[in-house]
């Protein structure tokens, strides 16, 4: 029940689904945790149920030029940083002749463009070593209808596990991905459907996945953990993919 101990974590997006269910088995294992939320009502929400170790951040992925403030944010509460967990994410599922620009330059902002600018603002800050997780997707490597945008970032991110790596090893940072397949949390519920069609898209979903069901943010969370822990010292640019064998048929 240690192997964080004494490490400080940056979780983006950690007051719901994977992200939460991160922060609270970081904290079991030993580490001091922040967590992000776009708004104030989340992150207060997450505070309450993770308790006062927890620290909270509100900060919107999206925005590119705030990463800089949450960057120093963190290094005054925490002086620097052990882990960080690349986790906020947007899913717009839309058939191509659907997207705008506007949607589209919103997915790339939430999913690939903040994040890249959080690494490169805490940079300074990473302790020698460090570990960055980056949350992708099964959809970076299936052709799963009404997912372009959302693939492609997925895939971006991907490739920088790839390349930052190769960029960043020389300073004790290694960077790696986890890419889990459909996962039970609220992230469904925001996509604007009915119950019925909700219904629907999760049996189409599951319909797809060989284990027969969902994951659980806890099964994602312990991967994470393994990746952010000293256990992994020797994972350097690679993935984890956790689909329940859905990228196999």
């Amino acid at each position: 029940m240690n192997r964080l101990q004494g490490k400080r974590a940056l979780i983006t997006g950690g007051t719901s689904g994977i992200g939460l269910e991160t922060a609270r088995l970081f904290l079991a294992e030993g580490a001091r945790v922040a967590v992000t939320g776009r708004t104030a009502e989340s992150v207060a929400a997450a505070a309450r149920e993770l308790g006062s170790d927890l620290v909270t951040l509100a900060s919107d992925a999206a925005d590119s030029a705030s990463q800089k403030e949450l960057a120093a944010q963190v290094a005054q509460r925490f002086g620097g940083l052990d882990v960080l967990f690349v986790n906020a994410g947007v899913v717009d599922m839309r058939p191509i002749e659907q997207f705008d620009p506007d949607a589209f330059d919103r997915s790339i902002a939430i999913n690939l463009k903040g994040p890249y600018f959080l690494i490169q603002a805490l940079l300074p800050h990473f302790a020698k070593p460090a570990s960055i997780v980056l949350n992708a997707s099964v959809n970076a490597h299936i052709g799963m209808p009404n997912t372009s945008i959302y693939a492609a970032t997925k895939a971006a991110l991907l490739s920088l596990a790839r390349t930052l790596s190769g960029e960043l090893v020389s300073r004790g940072i290694r960077v790696n991905a986890v890419s889990p397949g459909p996962v039970a949390t609220p992230l469904y519920s925001k996509l604007g459907f009915s119950e019925d069609q909700l219904k629907a898209v999760a049996a189409s979903i599951q319909a797809q996945v060989p284990a027969g069901r969902f994951a659980t943010p806890q099964e994602i969370a312990s991967a994470v953990l393994f990746l952010a822990s000293d256990e992994s010292a020797f994972a350097v640019g690679t993935e984890l993919l956790l689909d329940g064998g859905m990228s196999t048929i």
